[in-house]
């Protein structure tokens, strides 16, 4: 599993085509909005056939983002063979 946080700046006239156009793309989800900030928080999962690093640019190529920045990234993978070793 892999999730990423992202907070994207956009003009709050654009949050609508933007939320429009990130839910069109694989595991990407908007979770809060913020007009006077400018700002959208935008959670990316991994799932079957795509990757997070592909939604994760999906989102930061999208008209009218301004920026994005990552906040916050998760990853599960490896963790097996870290217990492995641990034991």
């Amino acid at each position: 599993m892999n999730i990423a946080s992202l907070v994207v700046r956009a003009k709050p006239e654009h949050f609508g085509a933007l939320e429009e156009l990130y839910r069109g793309i694989p595991g990407a989800e908007v979770h809060a909005r913020c007009v006077d900030s400018g700002h959208l928080v935008v959670t990316v999962e991994d799932g079957e056939g795509y990757s997070t690093a592909d939604s994760i640019l999906a989102v930061t190529m999208a008209k009218h983002a301004l920026s994005v920045t990552l906040a916050y990234e998760y990853t599960d993978e490896g963790l097996e063979l870290q217990e492995l070793q641990e034991a």
